[in-house]
């Protein structure tokens, strides 16, 4: 924790109040379009998955939250990573005060911009950069979704089962963000140093040498570098944000859920 007021303290001593919030309109754009096609694809793929086992093999119906989870973030990251390298890279680069930071798509143009002299094929081959990165984050997302699903599932029906009556927006609210939150600090400190090696892949500057990075040859390079406490970089932060962050968006869209239900009874 000491390291993360640390960083916070530079970046507020050397670029301002404002630079601490550097992305947030990024960030912005890339969580509706990601929770809108995460969360309803995780539900459908869950739904359709646990009607086939129960019926066919019901000994792996326990092992449907992990599939289901690592599919629709699959499908979920590939549709909005050009959003995600953006926002990556508007709040790892350093934009002096007197600028303007960049938005989203200038970020995204500036790091395509082709050169003098470039011919067509070339300029749609850099549109490539966009998805810099991706097996990187596919790396680090989807086991991050298995774990998370494996984990908020069994605690969220143990939680909703301790429940003698009927389940109110309340105790949904509770069950929820109570598994969100422990499954969100679980997987994203066993996933952490392949979001160290996904953020270094998306920051790197010279575009030919991150075409040529792979996470497994990142990964060496940061044990190399900093051995085990490189690959571990920034875990208190990260487990400080995932946990609540699962929380409130599992908690809230039940909670949804559970108030459209309510609402239209006979559409359920």
């Amino acid at each position: 924790m000491s390291c993360t007021k640390l960083f916070v303290r530079t970046q507020f001593m050397q670029e301002g109040f404002t630079r601490l919030w550097r992305g947030t309109n990024a960030s912005l754009t890339l969580a509706i379009p990601t929770v809108g096609i995460y969360m309803p694809c995780y539900d459908i793929f869950r739904n359709s998955m646990e009607e086939f086992t129960t019926q066919n093999a019901p000994s792996l119906t326990p092992y449907v939250p992990l599939v289901a989870g690592s599919l629709a973030r699959s499908l979920a990251c590939i549709s909005c990573y050009p959003v995600e390298l953006a926002k990556t890279r508007m709040q790892a680069f350093r934009v002096a005060q007197s600028d303007k930071a960049p938005g989203v798509w200038k970020t995204l143009l500036g790091v395509i911009k082709p050169a003098k002299g470039t011919s067509i094929l070339q300029s749609l081959h850099r549109y490539r950069f966009w998805w810099t990165g991706l097996g990187a984050q596919l790396s680090r997302d989807v086991p991050y979704s298995a774990i998370c699903w494996s984990t908020l599932e069994p605690i969220r029906k143990r939680i909703l089962g301790l429940v003698d009556d009927e389940a109110s927006a309340a105790t949904i609210l509770v069950a929820n963000f109570s598994a969100g939150f422990v499954a969100g600090i679980l997987a994203s400190a066993a996933t952490c140093p392949l979001d160290v090696a996904k953020t270094r892949r998306q920051i790197e500057k010279d575009p030919q040498r991150a075409l040529k990075m792979t996470t497994r040859t990142t990964l060496l390079e940061i044990w190399r570098d900093g051995g085990l406490r490189g690959l571990f970089t920034g875990v208190g932060p990260r487990v400080g944000r995932a946990g609540p962050s699962v929380g409130i968006v599992v908690s809230f869209y039940e909670v949804v859920k559970y108030a459209l239900r309510d609402t239209h009874p006979n559409s359920a």
